[in-house]
Order: structure tokens, then sequence, then C-alpha cells
């Protein structure tokens, strides 16, 4: 069984090269899921404890029970990423120069009023920028920005994308935009579809549609994608991708039993489809799949990149790199079985902000 409850433990002041934060806005991202549901159905969450100290409770499938072993009888604090205000901070100058600041921060147990976090994990919001803007600028835009850079890296020129009408997917539609990218939407409704091509989308696949692989090897022979991040995981859209890469690729070309030589790469980010990887092998031999994340792709990229990573998302927040949120929810709202049950479902649209302070 996995517990969702609120803890009070003693406020300390920040180290020296700290700053304490009042938290006034952080997003719930499918990364915090992992952690908070802990691979519950969100739907069967049960309320008990008090108004102003809420618990709510959930059985685990078999499968989660095993995945949670190590951490069982564990509190774990939840909560990615953030923004608010530097309330207090720690005697060297770095730290002194945020106090007063409105800052977005990675530090991790951000489903807190107050955290203390080192300055180097800390991002200065542009002045007017409130903490609701700022509160996703770090898991969404420095994915979308490292999506690009490893496209970038491993020598493809254009990707494809799949639960494109995500935030994060709105997101990397303007990027790509704005850096004349050649990007494949893939989504699975004619509203998500219309969402994204209002947005200016050029090359949107629908998967629920019975013309889907027909549209996405189109796509794909356009852009020239050799390359995908799947949100998705389960199921067989990673096969589809590299059936229709493979396809472009041969098209035209000379017979191989082999099939092409053109190296078609699928990364899987996302588990919205907790269901087996399928492969159907109609793809040839140069190929591969693997995982992606973010936190092992910042340490490889290294802290000048990562820098200017970050300063380019704090220029943009408002604009490129802007979230849009569904419903906020204060500490006591975001334990209700009833905002687990939406929030919990990861889908497109629900995407909700937790205002610690309200």
């Amino acid at each position: 069984m996995v517990e969702l409850s609120l803890a009070e433990v003693d406020l300390v002041p920040p180290g020296p090269n700290e700053v304490q934060i009042r938290v006034e806005a952080a997003p719930i991202n499918p990364s915090d899921l992992g952690l908070l549901l802990a691979g519950a159905d969100p739907a069967t969450f049960t309320a008990a404890g008090t108004p102003d100290r809420p618990v709510a409770t959930a059985a685990l499938p078999p499968a989660a029970q095993r995945a949670a072993a190590g951490r069982v009888g564990l509190s774990m604090p939840a909560g990615n990423e953030g923004a608010g205000t530097v309330v207090a901070a720690g005697a060297d100058r770095a730290a002194q120069a945020l106090l007063g600041k409105t800052v977005a921060a990675a530090g991790g147990g951000m489903y807190s009023q107050y955290r203390n976090v080192p300055v180097g994990l800390c991002l200065e919001l542009p002045e007017g920028v409130t903490a609701e803007q700022g509160a996703s600028s770090f898991v969404n835009p420095m994915t979308v920005l490292g999506m690009l850079e490893t496209m970038r890296a491993e020598g493809h020129r254009a990707l494809v994308h799949t639960a494109a009408a995500s935030n994060l997917g709105q997101m990397l539609n303007r990027v790509c935009q704005e850096e004349g990218i050649g990007l494949v939407n893939v989504v699975r409704s004619g509203a998500q579809a219309d969402l994204l091509r209002h947005a200016g989308a050029e090359h949107v696949c629908n998967s629920s549609e019975d013309g889907f692989m027909t549209a996405l090897i189109d796509a794909v022979r356009a852009t020239g994608a050799t390359i995908a991040f799947d949100a998705i995981g389960g199921g067989r859209i990673a096969s589809s991708i590299l059936t229709a890469m493979e396809a472009a690729a041969t098209s035209g070309a000379e017979f191989s039993r082999y099939g092409s030589n053109v190296h078609k790469q699928v990364y899987i980010y996302g588990g919205l489809d907790r269901g087996p990887t399928e492969l159907t092998r109609s793809f040839g031999f140069a190929w591969g799949i693997g995982g992606w994340l973010l936190t092992p792709f910042l340490v490889k990229a290294g802290p000048e990149k990562v820098q200017q990573m970050r300063q380019r998302v704090a220029s943009g927040i408002r604009t490129t790199f802007a979230s849009a949120y569904t419903a906020t929810v204060s500490l006591t709202g975001a334990l209700d079985p009833a905002s687990i049950a939406v929030y919990g479902r990861q889908a497109t649209g629900q995407k909700y902000l937790l205002t610690p302070n309200s």
C-alpha cells in the first residue's frame, strides 16, 4: 500500500551556499507521479485523516509491489521542481545576491511550504516573471532542449515525438519552429491534432485514425526524421515509428534483404502505457531502442552547457517555454482522491499546479 500524507518539520536556517525559498508554485509532472503514486491506480485512492491533515491511500498491484520493495517504510518527500521567493540566504555572496528574488529551483522535495536549496540549483527568474510562470522551468524545458542536443550529437536532423500535445510537446513544437527543425508530432485524438495544427505544427499524425501508418510514413519521409522520443513506452508505437522510418529510408532504394543501412533510433522517456513494449520486426537491422532520462543527459552535457540551456529557458519562460495548467491545488487539496484521480491519469490538458502556501 502507498500512503500520501503531510508532515510538519522544523525549519532550519540555510547553509552558507544555500537559500531558503518560500515555495509558491510547483507542478505535478509525470516524473513526480512515479514517486507519489508508486504504481497505484490513481482512481483507487481513498481518504482518511482530518481536513487539515488528510491522508490518501491506495493498494499496489503485484508488479508495483515488487518495484517499490526498496522504499517500504520510507517517508519520501516529493516535487522535482518549483518556484518562489527567497526569504533567507546563507553567508556566501551568491546566496545573498538572491535574497528577495523570485527563483525557480530543481531541488527535489519542492511540495513544501519552505525549502532550503543550494544556489547552484536555482535559476533567478527575469523581472516580472511570477512563481507560477516559472514553476515549470526545469523538467519540461530542459527535456526539450536535451532531446534536441541528443538529436544533433547523434547525427540526426529531424525527429518524431509522441504524446505531442502535452505541455512538453507544445514546447518542442515551438522550439522546432524557431530553429527550423523537422518534427513529426504523434497524437492520440483529433482534438490534440487540431491543437497542434493551430499552433503551426506542419506534420501531425493521429494514431487513432485508420490512415495513421500512411500519414506517419509520409511525414517521416518529408522531414527525414531518424530519431524519436516516445513518452508512451508500452504497446506498438515505437515499432510503428521504426517501421515508418524504414519505409521512408527504402523508398526508391535498391532492395536489400537486410533493409536500409540508415540507423533508426527510438528513445523511450515516459510510461503513459505501462504495458509491454511490442516490436514487430519490419524495420531491417540498423535500429536501436533505449531509455532516455534528463538527469544522465545533463551530467554528460556538463555544467557549461547546462547553464546555457537554463539561461535560454529563463529568457523564454513566458513564450517558448510557457506552461499551462488545468487547476491549482493546495497541499491538502493534492491529497483529495478526486484530484489524484485527475492529475494521476497524466492526460493531456490535465496538468495540475500545486501551491504550497495557498
